[in-house]
């Protein structure tokens, strides 16, 4: 996943949008889903080009890089984009508590929960009605921050999406989000009812099953509601030609039906080229941003970063890691939640813990436990991160010319186009990176030679 920090990477995507709003309780598991399956984000923009045929494979790029160093002009521009970014990060966060906090104070939710009671007695009726209108209003109160997202993109050329497209997709985020979110608030509030005292724990177990199968079904249900995909093989099959053969240096097979291009171009200037799913549903994506302006050994080199999540295993590895954190992280949100309505349940017109309306409480609570842990999930991906670039690098040594300079060329490539922090500091690097920085990555992928010192490579000899 080549450089998808939430500070440089500058792109909306819809995708992660609706990711982050299929079910607000499952927020901390959008941040998994985030770190594990997060495609490359390391935009760029311009006409078409054809790929370059397999000789030019054989030729290493002109220039040497070792550290990231973009012009004067170029670091200015990249510091303005990911200061303001890192602003609206932090103003987005506080508008989204205080966001919730008015709800509270204003008591929308017992509004909501009596219109509900009255309809029926009968508590899937309720459901039906309260947990689409609550995520809806939640939803709708949240549209300036993403709108203010989304300006800044398109002010700085990160995103060409225009503004119709860009409301169309929301709509269709928010169709998804209420169909699964509705589903889950039942399973929540199901759980909490037979099991006050241990819904935390229950509803943990029942959280990973929900986030394999997002992961299964994201490539075959999700993202062709956004994207358009297209055989790779019709479109570029000496493409095609060339990251077999990573695939056999890797030792994985993928047949050329498997392999897809996607029309990126008409929402963002960024490159990417990654692996998605897994069993019947994995599957190679290639952007045609990254047709566009990346060569084929660049291409290879981000291809064979995704393949090295999969070798490595990250996915179960992360899994199991967020896996720990979400544990500890839901008990804790249980306790709190206990207080919190104990203490402003008659402020908030909310009975128990087990009544409706304490769905903002429980969902202010995750979202702020998430972003306290966000600092825990992105060292853990910014480990598997770095690893998938050492894995990256060895697995077309010996396909590409040059494969520790056609890394460095791609990551200032992108890095230019992407506005990627030039010089991110330790906090910035903390709350905003889960990818190592770019001046790191470069350094990295450009001096990663086992060889020179007598040592084998780590992962394929």
């Amino acid at each position: 996943m080549v450089q998808r920090s939430k500070s440089a990477s500058g792109l909306k995507n819809n995708l992660d949008m609706m990711q982050r709003r299929f079910f607000v309780l499952f927020s901390l598991l959008a941040a998994t889903i985030c770190t594990l399956s997060a495609q490359t984000k390391s935009g760029d923009s311009s006409t078409p080009a054809s790929i370059p045929s397999p000789a030019s494979v054989a030729q290493p790029p002109q220039g040497a890089v070792f550290e990231y160093r973009p012009s004067p002009a170029e670091y200015a521009r990249a510091k303005t984009y990911s200061n303001a970014h890192y602003r609206h990060f932090f103003v987005n966060t506080l508008y989204g508590f205080l966001l919730l906090l008015a709800l509270l104070r204003w008591r929308v939710a017992p509004v909501l929960r009596d219109l509900a009671e009255h309809a029926s007695p009968r508590r899937f009726v309720q459901l039906i009605i309260f947990a689409p209108l609550i995520l809806l209003t939640i939803a709708v109160l949240g549209i300036p921050s993403e709108i203010w997202d989304q300006w800044l993109d398109r002010a700085f050329g990160l995103s060409v999406e225009t503004w119709p497209a860009w409301c169309s997709d929301w709509i269709t985020n928010q169709i998804i989000s209420l169909i699964i979110g509705t589903v889950l608030v039942g399973v929540l509030y199901g759980i909490i009812r037979r099991s006050p005292r241990r819904w935390w724990f229950y509803f943990w177990l029942a959280s990973l099953p929900v986030l394999v199968a997002f992961l299964f079904l994201k490539p075959l249900v999700v993202d062709p509601l956004f994207y358009t995909f297209k055989p790779l093989a019709g479109a570029e099959p000496a493409l095609v030609s060339e990251i077999q053969k990573v695939t056999r240096r890797g030792g994985i097979e993928i047949p050329a039906d498997r392999m897809f291009v996607m029309n990126a171009s008409t929402k963002t200037t960024q490159l990417d080229a990654y692996v998605t799913g897994f069993g019947a549903s994995k599957r190679v994506v290639v952007w045609d941003t990254m047709i566009a302006k990346a060569t084929t050994p660049e291409t290879l080199f981000v291809f064979g970063h995704e393949m090295g999540h999969y070798v490595l295993l990250h996915l179960p590895k992360g899994i199991a890691c967020a896996g720990v954190i979400l544990l500890f992280l839901l008990y804790l949100g249980y306790r709190l939640a206990l207080s919190i309505v104990a203490r402003w349940k008659t402020q908030w017109g909310i009975r128990d813990l087990e009544d409706w309306a304490s769905f903002p409480v429980l969902f202010l609570l995750i979202n702020l436990l998430a972003f306290l842990a966000t600092p825990a999930f992105n060292a853990v991906s910014r480990h598997f991160e770095h690893e998938a670039d050492r894995y990256g690098i060895e697995v077309i040594h010996g396909v590409v010319a040059d494969p520790n300079q056609v890394a460095a060329h791609y990551f200032e490539k992108s890095g230019e186009v992407n506005l990627s922090d030039p010089d991110p500091d330790w906090f910035a690097k903390l709350w905003f990176y889960d990818h190592p920085t770019r001046p790191e990555r470069i350094h990295f992928v450009a001096t990663y030679d086992p060889g020179s010192q007598g040592k084998d490579p780590k992962y394929v000899k």
